[in-house]
């Protein structure tokens, strides 16, 4: 197996809901709408993806048919530029209805790093200082 994640996917309860909170409150950039059945976003490195919950468990599974409930102990991550950028895209989340689970403080690491939860609960992890950003959008991970 090659060493690539291509398409990381959320299943949503309410895919017109993600999809305004993705693309017009965060400003994913997408060509998809809700009519498609399944959205998919441009992003620097892997794909992210929006399908109806109840559909994703029914490709995975009989044995997924319960809904996730807390913390899955999985994060997804956003890294920035600059420092203040931290504290910009928390309230940028939160202006487009997300949660702000945890503001931005000094992480362990050394850098400043901030939680929210988009509408559905998936937590992302927003984070300056830990990885040098490439001009493409890519991490520089040595």
């Amino acid at each position: 197996m090659e060493p690539r994640i291509s398409l990381i996917t959320l299943g949503v309860a309410d895919l017109e809901r993600s999809l305004t909170f993705y693309r017009d409150g965060l400003g994913f950039p997408t060509t998809w709408d809700t009519e498609r059945g399944v959205i998919f976003f441009q992003t620097a490195g892997t794909r992210l993806a929006l399908y109806p919950y109840d559909q994703m468990t029914g490709d995975v599974g009989p044995a997924l048919q319960t809904p996730r409930a807390g913390f899955g102990g999985i994060t997804l991550a956003h890294n920035v530029r600059l420092q203040e950028q931290v504290d910009e895209v928390l309230a940028l989340s939160a202006r487009a209805g997300g949660t702000v689970l945890r503001p931005a403080h000094q992480a362990a690491w050394g850098g400043t790093t901030g939680y929210f939860a988009d509408p559905d609960g998936y937590v992302w992890e927003v984070a300056w200082g830990a990885f040098p950003i490439a001009a493409d959008g890519t991490l520089e991970i040595p």
